[in-house]
């Protein structure tokens, strides 16, 4: 049998191999399922104020929101989509949010990028204590 049609063979084995991996790689810069991964577009109760001590911060999941309070009392809010590839970020550890895509973290403090791929801070959300609970939204 000539080698030519082996080779042909192959290079078409190998193209229908790589295809399914390629999209595979697309879908992990994809964001998750739409399902929860949208920041707040309305005022909502994150719970009570005295959750989120001085000098540190608390990821509110559900609502895809970080709270934290500046060491003066101060409240800041951001969106916990990340701004690399809109995944919702799942963890804090301290002040730091690890995005699980892709290992983009960011400071919940100042919403900073601290390391890339993401090049972008997080959105900034309103927030308020009222009444002994924290409300946070969309930027006002």
């Amino acid at each position: 049998m000539p080698a030519g049609p082996s080779a042909s063979r192959r290079t078409v084995l190998r193209g229908a191999a790589v295809v399914p991996v390629a999209g595979l790689g697309l879908a992990a810069c994809a964001a998750p399922g739409n399902g929860g991964s949208a920041t707040p577009t309305a005022p909502v109760d994150l719970g009570a104020e005295k959750e989120v001590p001085n000098g540190g911060a608390r990821l509110y999941k559900d609502h895809n929101v970080v709270v934290s309070r500046a060491e003066d009392g101060t409240l800041r809010a951001y969106s916990t989509i990340c701004t690399h590839a809109g995944c919702p970020i799942n963890k804090l550890q301290g002040t730091t949010l690890v995005c699980p895509c892709h290992g983009s973290q960011f400071d919940a403090m100042t919403g900073k990028v601290v390391q890339a791929p993401a090049t972008e801070p997080l959105t900034t959300l309103s927030v308020k204590a009222a009444n002994g609970r924290i409300v946070a939204g969309p930027a006002t």
